[in-house]
Order: structure tokens, then C-alpha cells, then sequence
């Protein structure tokens, strides 16, 4: 289906940041499958665990246990705060359930509350209610009637939430950076004031980490930048190295699921868990959390030198935005020159390579990006 507009070329093949097209022709990847490939194209520890599991077991449904499933989640809890997993196929599954736990928390402990106070330009998925959720209408617009539930308030402003707080309100749903608008990362104290205000109104604060992440903006998780836990965090994306999985981890508090309330037939298969416990020993083995920061500060500079009006981001997480509309003749520039960008609208590009890329690559970037951005 003609769902969206592709970009002419034809990729076949990848070796950690580098993919080749159908012409042997070779390109710089800075974008990673849209921050998926966190270690970038076929990573011989991606590919051996994917490899020994598919020659093992690769699907058994959610009505058993498996070794590799209960194994991610001890994994995923260790790295981030106490709560219980969810696993799902993407991130707008991921939301969904976060969005189907504040509801059921709402109805147990805040008199049947349903409403989720979200930002505008935020973007949380392409399903009816994570559209809906997210503040863009050119994506939610088309599908109305859409479903009731949601409040969208500007991003940064925590006086705007507190003004939108009454009593129908169950939680505040949130990305630690706005990625799919440009990357708009959250103030200074921003993300401190909206837990403090969810604790004080007795309210949950669920994080979008689908695209911030495992390591992708300098700390395993955005909002550990913050000194703060949420009540519900979302993953998907980079999680399986590029195979599909998503996870909802709820804390003790918001843990509501009871059997029957949710479920996926092919999430957390053993399959995608495998993917995923090696991509998550990749990480930490290598110290990529360390590595994304650095390289993201020299990506930064990079990115100053384009005669940009703004340069911002975290981590491996930077994007640029031009006072004239020529972001999409820029990524085209780039892609005729070998390396790949994202154009997110007329005037902003994003740039969200693997986080094994090295500084090498990012000066072989930052020469091609100059010439195209003159």
C-alpha cells in the first residue's frame, strides 16, 4: 500500500554502519533504521543468537514460559527500576498497553479516571489510541472519530499539565526527548517537576523511551538523566537490534494486569528475546551507553558547522534545523553523496546512527553534510 514515500534506492545488504544498495554502492547510515540498529547492520552477536535460537525454538505462543523471555525481563528490570514486563511487537503496542494500565489503574484508585495528559508534536505510535495519544493531527485527523481520553498540552510546560489536571485525569504520558518532530529534548527540571506534580495528585507518569532508550542518549534510559523513575516505561525500537519487539514494564504500583486483561501471540517470542538479550550484552560488554555520549557530543559539533539555526539533542540522538525549507533537499544531497539522514519536515533533519559508530565515520559524515548544506 502506498502508506508512505520511500526514497529511490534499493538497500541489500549492511555492515555495522554502513548499508549497500542494489548497485554495490556504498552509504553512511546515521539514521539506523529510525534508531532501531543500536549496534548497527548484522552484528555477528545478533546474528549468532538469532542463528542458535531460530535452530531451537523460535514461537511457542504466550501460553508457556520461555528460557529467553523470563531471561530479557530479569534483564530489563535490572537495568531500569523495579516493575513487571510486557512484552509486544512494537512501540505502539508498548503504549497501548501503557495506555490500557492507566485506564484500569484509573478505575481502581482514582474513581473510574481515564484521561492521559500528552504534548503536542509528541508521537507515540500509529495504532487508533497511540495516534491519538500523540499531538500531531496530520496523523490522527484522518481517522476521527478517534477515541475520547486524551489531552494534549505544550511539551515543556509543566504549569500547562497542572492546568489541565482535574478530576478525570489518570496520567501524564511522556517522551524524555521528542524524536519524531526533530528532536526537542525535555528542559532542565521539566521531567522532576511533572513526577513530583504526578505524586502530589496521586496521578501515574508513564515515559516513552521507544526511541531514547538502551544507551541511544549517553544513559540506559532517558529519564535517568533526570534523576527520576516513571510509573510505566515503554521500549521498543533499538531493543532487538532490529528485530521487532516492544516491552512495557509497569512498577509495583501501576502493575494492574491480571490474567486476561492483555496479551500478544507473538510478543516476547524466544526468537525476538534472543535478539534482544544479546543486543543488551552487546551494549553493556562494549560500553556503548559511554560510547553514545561521546560520540553524540562530536556528532553535536558536527552539526554546527552546517549553518544551521539550531542544533540540538542527546547522546546519539542530534538534530538540526534550517531557518529556510531545504531539510529534504539536504537528505537527498547527502544520500547522492553516500550517507543517510532524515528529513522529519521542511526544516529539520534527524540524525540517530548505531551506537557503534566512531569518530572516523563522523568526520566522513560531517564533510559530506557540509558540502551538502552549501
Amino acid at each position: 500500500m502506498q502508506t508512505g514515500r520511500r526514497l529511490p534506492v534499493t538497500f541489500v545488504r549492511g555492515r555495522g554502519c554502513i548499508l549497500y544498495d542494489d548497485s554495490g554502492r556504498e552509504y553512511l547510515d546515521l539514521v539506523a533504521g529510525i534508531a532501531v540498529n543500536l549496534l548497527g547492520h548484522s552484528h555477528p552477536d545478533v546474528v549468532a543468537a538469532v542463528t542458535a535460537q531460530a535452530n531451537q525454538l523460535i514461537h511457542t505462543s504466550n501460553l508457556y514460559f520461555s528460557q529467553p523471555q523470563v531471561e530479557l525481563a530479569q534483564r530489563l528490570v535490572e537495568l531500569s527500576f523495579p516493575s513487571r514486563v510486557f512484552f509486544c511487537n512494537s512501540g505502539s503496542e508498548a503504549n497501548e498497553a501503557a495506555i490500557k494500565i492507566a485506564r484500569k489503574w484509573g478505575t481502581a484508585n482514582r474513581d473510574g479516571a481515564f484521561e492521559i495528559i500528552t504534548t503536542t508534536g509528541s508521537f507515540h505510535g500509529r495504532t487508533l489510541a497511540a495516534v491519538t495519544a500523540g499531538g500531531q493531527h496530520k496523523y490522527s485527523d484522518p481517522f476521527k472519530p478517534l477515541p475520547e481520553g486524551f489531552v494534549h498540552v505544550a511539551y515543556n510546560d509543566l504549569d500547562a499539565i497542572k492546568d489541565a489536571t482535574n478530576v478525570r485525569t489518570v496520567a501524564v504520558m511522556l517522551e524524555p526527548v521528542m524524536g519524531e518532530i526533530g528532536i526537542i529534548p525535555a528542559d532542565p527540571g521539566y521531567l522532576a517537576g511533572v513526577r513530583s506534580w504526578c505524586d502530589a495528585q496521586n496521578l501515574l507518569l508513564i515515559l516513552d523511551e521507544v526511541q531514547t532508550g538502551l544507551g541511544r542518549t549517553g544513559r540506559w534510559f532517558a529519564h535517568q538523566h533526570h534523576g527520576i523513575t516513571p510509573d510505566v516505561m515503554t521500549l521498543a525500537k533499538g531493543l532487538g537490534g532490529g528485530v521487532p519487539i516492544g516491552a512495557c514494564l509497569a512498577s509495583p504500583r501501576a502493575d494492574v494486569f491480571t490474567p486476561g486483561d492483555h496479551g500478544s501471540t507473538f510478543g516476547g517470542n524466544p526468537l525476538a528475546c534472543a535478539a534482544a538479550i544479546a543486543v543488551l550484552s552487546v551494549i553493556e560488554r562494549d560500553g556503548l551507553v559511554g560510547h553514545a555520549a561521546e560520540m553524540g557530543d562530536l556528532l553535536h559539533d558536527a552539526l554546527l558547522d552546517l549553518g544551521a539555526k539550531d542544533v540540538r539533542g542527546l547522546g546519539l540522538m542530534q538534530a538540526c534545523e534550517f531557518a529556510e525549507p531545504r531539510a529534504k533537499a539536504f537528505q537527498q544531497s547527502c544520500l547522492d553523496a553516500g550517507v543517510i539522514v532524515n528529513a522529519v519536515d521542511d526544516h529539520s533533519v534527524r540524525l540517530v546512527p548505531p551506537l557503534i559508530i566512531d569518530s572516523a565515520e563522523i568526520e566522513r559524515a560531517h564533510s559530506t553534510m557540509r558540502k551538502a548544506a552549501t
